[in-house]
């Protein structure tokens, strides 16, 4: 059978953006509140304890790590929407509690709940459950482009709420906004036909212990961490850094927003290096040693307000790159079989690298003074700088899936070791039962007629 060519279907289409605005209002609501909550945190009481500041704003990253696998196994098993719904619920249930708290220890309860809505692993898998092999990369990609937005959005956002609302307003609005995702998950997103596991996106208990022992993804792994952790560590810091620095918390955006804007210019020439050229491995690591100029310029700069723009801009180009080079790499480095479930890692140590990066951050704050926030920023991107420096450099390949005529798990050995020693193909994976092939093939070279060819034989 060959690769279907066409579009995707308007269902297709409906569930892809209808899932991505919802995982995208869900990031949303967890970011939003980042550029602001350091500074509202002190009219609340034991706001003073920059160390519990700190636990509130990550405190949502320590669930969201422990049940983000567990709710993909339960998504599998009860369901993709039941698992969306509770999800959502536990959000709002959070946002509200968060929303009328007027201590920092109640804020703390609503994060963590806010946290126990795990919803993005069900969302994915019922991404793959609602699009063909052919389309499922392109509706991933939605929803990756979608988080990248709504984490922009929230910087820009979120001080011209905070004027207009506060911040218990960002958290009651952020609660309903989940309630009407209810909806949209009810009426939008259609039913599957057929829900079950996907071997290329879901993560599998069987290879966890795979995953883990492998060098180069757990530097992939220690690499979202820190990026995470840093990235929480400077919403600790820099609000009061722009309030010392004589704007209002409501003119924040004043400077996000063009930090923004040019930090995303300019990533754009380092990712086309990286692709086109063959130079992940140094753009990769060029990136990471901008990201500790960016943290060193901030702190030698911090008393002006262009020098904090052009501190910050050096570390969001960064940030832009890395964030968005690593999935790439984890899916360029995992074996097939075991791509889902890497995945699936790396996006639990990327929420707790956000609690550690805030809880730290508040520590430091607390007992050595703000500037010990970038000193742990620097070391860390020390240290993965290091990390980083041993892993090989990423082959130039990519992944393309196929649907497959059904067949039995013979049928689909022997297709596999076919389809494996075809030129260009690094690796192959047929799944007869979900009636697909999923291939890793280098970038250049690859015949893809030939594969054509021999699914249409099989």
């Amino acid at each position: 059978m060959q690769e279907i060519k066409d579009s995707m279907t308007p269902d297709e289409r409906r569930a892809s953006f209808g899932l991505a605005g919802i995982y995208g209002l869900r990031m949303l609501g967890l970011f939003i509140i980042l550029p602001v909550f350091a500074l509202y945190a002190e009219h609340l009481s034991g706001g003073d304890n920059k160390m519990l500041v700190g636990v509130a704003l990550g405190a949502y990253g320590l669930t969201q790590a422990i049940l983000q696998i567990p709710a993909g196994w339960m998504s599998d098993r009860y369901g993709r929407k039941p698992v969306i719904y509770a999800s959502l619920l536990l959000f709002a249930l959070g946002s509200f509690m968060a929303a009328v708290a007027d201590d920092i220890y109640w804020v703390i309860a609503g994060r963590v709940i806010q946290g126990t809505g795990a919803l993005n692993a069900a969302v994915m898998a019922l991404a793959a459950d609602l699009t063909r092999e052919e389309h499922r990369t392109k509706a991933m990609a939605i929803i990756g482009i979608t988080i990248g937005l709504a984490f922009s959005l929230s910087l820009v956002l979120s001080p011209v709420l905070y004027q207009a609302i506060g911040v218990p307003g960002i958290f009651a609005l952020t609660g309903v906004l989940a309630l009407l995702a209810l909806l949209v998950v009810a009426y939008v997103i259609p039913d599957p036909a057929i829900t079950r596991f996907h071997s290329d996106s879901g993560t599998s208990g069987k290879r966890l212990g795979e995953v883990l022992r492998d060098k180069d993804l757990l530097r992939l792994d220690f690499g979202i961490f820190t990026l995470h952790a840093i990235l929480m560590s400077v919403f600790m810091q820099v609000p009061f850094i722009l309030k010392n620095n004589g704007l209002e918390t409501g003119q924040h955006w004043q400077v996000y927003l063009p930090v923004i804007l040019v930090a995303f210019v300019l990533m754009i020439p380092p990712i086309i290096a990286a692709d086109k050229k063959a130079k992940m491995k140094q753009v990769f690591m060029g990136s990471i040693a901008v990201a500790a100029l960016g943290q060193l310029v901030l702190m030698l700069l911090q008393h002006s307000v262009w020098g904090v723009a052009a501190a910050l801009t050096l570390f969001f180009a960064a940030f832009n790159v890395l964030e968005a080079s690593l999935p790439s790499l984890i899916s360029k480095t995992a074996p097939l079989a075991a791509k889902g479930t890497a995945m699936g890692v790396y996006s639990s140590v990327q929420f707790l690298g956000a609690f550690f990066g805030a809880t730290t951050g508040g520590m430091l704050m607390q007992y050595f003074g703000g500037n010990a926030v970038f000193w742990f920023a620097i070391g860390l991107l020390l240290l993965w700088l290091l990390a980083a420096g041993g892993m090989q450099a990423p082959a130039a390949v990519r992944t393309k899936l196929y649907p497959l005529a059904e067949m039995d798990e013979t049928a689909g050995a022997a297709l596999q070791q076919r389809l494996a020693q075809l030129n260009g193909v690094r690796e192959a994976m047929v799944v007869s039962a979900e009636r697909m092939a999923c291939l890793k093939v280098d970038s250049s070279g690859f015949d893809e007629a030939a594969v054509e060819n021999l699914l249409k034989g099989a």
